[in-house]
């Protein structure tokens, strides 16, 4: 960015602010102009009044399911007997301030007086709008240098009275750089709290302050890679962390949280800007039970830096016992026998430790071995020892059809009716077929080709054996009572 240079009286304000770029509005802080001399050094502020500030950091992020983050941050402060202020910088801009606790960690009593959270930041806008009616010093692009008053702004201009009284109407967009003195008290470049202390002693005391914020979020991602005949798989877990939350969190520890937490109507919002491990699963968290959630440590710090999305390693599971189920619901996809994937998570199969809820996907290697896409499917919250059902899409080789053979009105709230399933297998090899059947009201099956089982009180179930290029047909009755 080009420098302002204001004439013969370039070093006039030095040390004051200089707002270059005003096109469109914007605005950027940058020193005053190359070879002013230094500003008069501000007097030291007494010891007794803010603290210095912190030698090291200790930073713990534990992420939950829906838009929300705890944040631990632990610091070490020199602080002074007696009352002083304590401000601690570098916090999420979207934190919950009624949230905010401040925990001593060290032996020495500090008392706590009162807390405050300062999110009046610095802007464009803002500084504009505490110097109207103040001196200010303007450069056009032409260079052309205007002194005055500011005594009003807005999207597309500003107004300068100079010291004649004369009014000049500038458009922004011709606006190169606005000089301005200071920073207006009050403003600041970032969210602050501040704590006003009463300690017994001077000396270096170890602080931890936590919070809820929003701006964070995370899901788990799965990728599957099956091998040929489908009855095992390889399983990686990630999880992909969010950081929206208007800060940056450096060498964190990481929790992720899964399940749903209840939390409180929230008010009109502020303006403010465990488990053992199986063999053949490397243990890249470690996850345990946290109230009636699920909990996962990672296992290595990270930095979730603002506006990042990070995925972590949550496992790697080799060798996962699993099936290749088809399955043919006319009520879902009356033209496609549909495929998917089951397997069990257990330690016996491999696995053995809840998985939280996202997307999986599923590849197989090509006879070039490559690795190819065959499908991908949403999963829910998944705990031990539970079955994992990931549908995958259509069998091409295998097509259904179903077909109403009969119906008879028996009585007003009796119908009987019969059906027809034809399946065709033009695989090379046989396979079996969970057909897949509704009724409502109260039902019966008056007869059946083929074995069935009833799963609840609207639904039953046929499992058949497809040949080859052998058709096989399911013909059955029922008779329904409204």
């Amino acid at each position: 960015m080009s420098r302002a240079v204001f004439g013969s009286q370039r070093n006039r304000w030095a040390g004051a602010f200089v707002l270059g770029g005003l096109l469109g509005g914007v605005l950027a802080a940058v020193s005053a102009a190359a070879g002013a001399p230094a500003a008069a050094a501000a007097p030291p502020a007494a010891a007794s009044k803010t603290p210095a500030a912190p030698a090291d950091r200790d930073v713990a992020v534990t992420v939950y399911n829906d838009n929300l983050g705890v944040v631990k941050d632990r610091r070490k402060f020199a602080i002074a007997a007696g009352v002083s202020d304590l401000k601690f910088t570098d916090v999420a801009s979207s934190i919950d301030p009624t949230s905010v606790h401040l925990r001593p960690l060290g032996k020495s009593e500090i008392e706590i007086l009162w807390q405050d959270y300062r999110y009046d930041l610095v802007s464009t806008e803002k500084l504009l709008e505490r110097y109207v009616d103040q001196p200010v010093e303007i450069a056009t692009k032409d260079d052309q240098v205007r002194r005055g008053s500011l005594l009003a702004f807005d999207p597309g201009s500003l107004v300068i009275q100079d010291a004649a009284g004369g009014l000049s109407l500038l458009s922004r967009a011709e606006v190169r750089q606005v000089g301005l003195k200071e920073v207006p008290k009050g403003l600041i470049t970032r969210p602050t709290l501040v704590w006003r202390l009463r300690a017994e002693a001077a000396g270096e005391q170890p602080l931890e302050v936590s919070y809820m914020t929003g701006g964070m979020d995370w899901h788990a991602e799965y990728v599957a890679v099956i091998e040929e005949s489908g009855s095992s798989l390889d399983l990686q877990g990630w999880a992909s962390v969010e950081n929206r939350s208007g800060a940056t969190y450096d060498d964190a520890k990481i929790k992720l949280v899964a399940g749903a937490v209840h939390r409180a109507p929230r008010p009109r919002p502020m303006p403010y800007l465990k488990g053992a491990m199986a063999v053949g699963r490397d243990e890249l968290v470690v996850e345990r039970g946290f109230f009636e959630y699920h909990l996962y440590e990672v296992a290595q710090r990270a930095t979730l830096a603002n506006n990042e999305v990070k995925q972590l390693g949550l496992f790697h599971a080799t060798g996962v016992r699993s099936a290749k189920k088809f399955t043919y619901d006319a009520s879902v996809d009356a033209q496609n026998v549909l495929v998917r994937m089951e397997f069990e998570n257990s330690t016996a199969a491999g696995l053995g430790m809840p998985l939280p809820e996202g997307i999986v996907r599923v590849f197989q290697q090509d006879k070039d071995g490559s690795l190819e896409l065959a499908g991908e499917d949403r999963v829910r919250h998944t705990p031990k020892n539970e079955t994992v059902r990931v549908s995958v899409g259509s069998a091409f080789d295998v097509t259904p059809e179903r077909k109403q053979t009969d119906v008879k009105q028996v009585s007003a709230r009796i119908v009987e009716a019969s059906y027809e399933i034809t399946l065709r297998n033009h695989r090379k090899d046989a396979v079996d077929v969970t057909v897949t059947e509704h009724a409502d009201g109260q039902w019966e099956i008056l007869e059946s080709s083929a074995p069935y089982k009833k799963t609840d009180s609207r639904t039953f179930e046929f499992t058949v054996r497809c040949e080859p290029e052998k058709p096989l047909t399911i013909t059955y009755a029922i008779r329904t009572r409204s």
